[in-house]
């Protein structure tokens, strides 16, 4: 995959971010110091011009190299809690932290020579076979007899116009 629009779809902090060669990206809080370069190993598709690899869940020995630029704060959120007719209202908020990466490289060794690898599709057992089974399922039932009411309504009538 040496194509000149290489990217990849990662998994980082539990979301996925799609990253190409040169671009930043803020990823959930990650331990690492400013300068120091991180590998991303849990690689989800691969792909360029010419072919798309798919991992299943992960695409064996691909990685993405980045270098971390440090630590950044989102934006304040505000928690504002409020209870009316009882004069209660409280203010607070928080940054939320990320890690700031630059993507360096995506190296996915053995790649230039296979063909596009694409997901195999699932057959399905058709709509109306399930169908049938449920309704089959259904008629072998036992149906239940309603149940009687009895004439206490009718005596009560009965009594109240004496």
């Amino acid at each position: 995959m040496e194509g000149t629009n290489i990217y990849a779809i990662i998994e980082a902090g539990g979301k996925q971010y799609r990253v190409t060669p040169g671009q930043t990206i803020d990823v959930e809080n990650l331990n690492v110091i400013e300068g120091d370069a991180v590998e991303l190993d849990k690689v989800l598709v691969i792909g360029d011009d010419k072919s798309t690899t798919i991992g299943m869940p992960h695409v064996e020995g691909a990685k993405v190299l980045a270098t971390s630029q440090g630590t950044v704060r989102s934006k304040k959120i505000i928690v504002f809690k409020y209870k009316s007719k009882v004069r209660y209202r409280k203010k607070t908020g928080q940054h939320h932290l990320y890690t700031r990466l630059s993507i360096d490289k995506i190296e996915a060794p053995g790649l230039g020579e296979q063909e596009s690898v694409k997901k195999a599709p699932v057959k399905k057992e058709p709509v109306k076979k399930a169908l049938a089974k449920k309704a089959a399922v259904k008629k072998e039932s036992v149906k239940k007899e309603p149940v009687k009411k009895s004439g206490r309504r009718k005596k009560e009538e009965a009594g109240s116009g004496s």
